[in-house]
């Protein structure tokens, strides 16, 4: 670690997470300040987050890009750490953030997330490397204003750390589907908003390319039944925004 570095603050959004946040803080403890933006939690999470250590602040859900910023703009360093409830930062990831923060070469960096599912860790197909930018300068970078799928966008070129953040998700599989659900809606509705349409063709082979993609180019099936299940998902997943994005375009049809 360098001796002298930007200073860090961790910005994070909680929703009843009391039963994840505790690992998380503890992983980011050598920041010099951890933000807890929490949109209404009923399970003690916003007392655990100041148990240990958390600056917390309530505010109403904005949606997942604009809750984020508006924890970015809630920071009191320049440089922030962008995480969810349920994910903690490796040793190895904590000494790359540090030496990048000893004199950043970028002005936003991201690194491999390392997400758990069906009790394994995938590290290929469509749940590895999962290159997450969250670690930024917030004058050189903000999260988008997507409802679901947010994103940081860079003014400049992005560094790579090489090291994992693990995405350690507890969620039972029936809770998982219930969520992907939501996201396909959002994603629907966000795609026919930017004008996109939905036909045949797409519902059709968009899950077929998909498969292809993850299971066999990117070896997903290296990752045993958790990899083959984590992608089968996905490819459903692909199918069902297009097929609601058909749903509203014939509603919309009906209605004219």
């Amino acid at each position: 670690m360098p001796a002298s570095r930007q200073p860090l603050s961790v910005a994070i959004i909680t929703l009843n997470a009391v039963s994840q946040l505790e690992a998380c803080l503890e992983s980011v403890r050598f920041a010099e300040e951890i933000v807890v933006v929490d949109s209404g939690s009923s399970d003690g999470t916003q007392a655990l987050a100041e148990r240990c250590g958390a600056r917390v602040i309530q505010q109403e859900w904005l949606g997942f890009g604009p809750q984020k910023q508006f924890a970015v703009e809630a920071a009191s360093h320049d440089w922030v750490l962008c995480l969810d409830a349920d994910e903690r930062v490796t040793p190895a990831l904590q000494a790359a953030i540090e030496n990048a923060l000893g004199s950043p070469a970028s002005g936003a960096f991201r690194f491999p997330r390392c997400n758990r599912f069906l009790g394994r860790y995938l590290k290929h197909g469509e749940g590895y490397p999962d290159w997450s930018l969250r670690l930024f300068d917030r004058r050189q970078a903000r999260w988008s204003d997507d409802a679901v799928h947010e994103k940081v966008e860079a003014d400049g070129a992005v560094g790579e750390l090489q090291a994992d953040l693990l995405h350690d998700s507890a969620e039972s599989l029936a809770s998982y589907l219930t969520k992907q659900n939501r996201y396909t809606t959002l994603a629907a509705e966000m795609a026919l908003a930017a004008g996109k349409r939905a036909s045949f063709g797409r519902i059709a082979l968009s899950p077929v390319i998909r498969f292809v993609k993850f299971y066999v180019v990117r070896q997903g099936f290296r990752d045993g039944l958790p990899g083959l299940i984590h992608i089968a998902i996905g490819c459903f997943n692909s199918m069902m925004k297009y097929s609601k994005m058909l749903e509203r375009q014939n509603a919309n049809a009906a209605l004219r």
